[in-house]
């Protein structure tokens, strides 16, 4: 088997709003697009005119950022992470307080939704959760 080749593609944005890219490692390989969207494909075609394997390849994106914007989207990313990883602590504690108010208070689904603030049938998802 051979192993996949890796190129890594340095998006820059002009001052036209326009989004340039080039990959280094490839002379005279570069293209653009109005969106990172556009170029990531336009890159591609490009890449085809100069190696066999650019369909196959895997393309790094190196999207260059000012500072500011950089500090901003990790940030946001962090933010996401901690969050994704609040949800699941979430989902655990609803799940235990679920099996707790059916299973050994014997309440229904709309009794335990009502004082967790949740549809009964949230609820029953949560129960068959955790049985599943």
């Amino acid at each position: 088997m051979v192993a996949e080749m890796t190129y890594r593609a340095v998006f820059k944005r002009e001052s036209d709003g326009r989004w340039t890219v080039e990959i280094p490692k490839v002379k005279g390989c570069h293209s653009y697009g109005r969106t990172i969207g556009q170029a990531r494909d336009r890159i591609r075609e490009a890449l085809a005119l100069f190696v066999d394997d650019a369909e196959t390849a895997k393309i790094e994106e190196d999207i260059r950022l000012p500072p500011a914007a950089k500090g901003a989207v990790r940030n946001a990313q962090q933010m996401r992470q901690r969050l994704e990883e609040a949800r699941t602590r979430v989902s655990a504690a609803e799940e235990r307080a679920v099996r707790y108010l059916r299973k050994t208070m014997k309440l229904g689904h709309r009794d335990a939704g009502s004082i967790l603030g949740l549809s009964h049938q949230r609820v029953h998802q949560l129960e068959q959760k955790k049985a599943g």
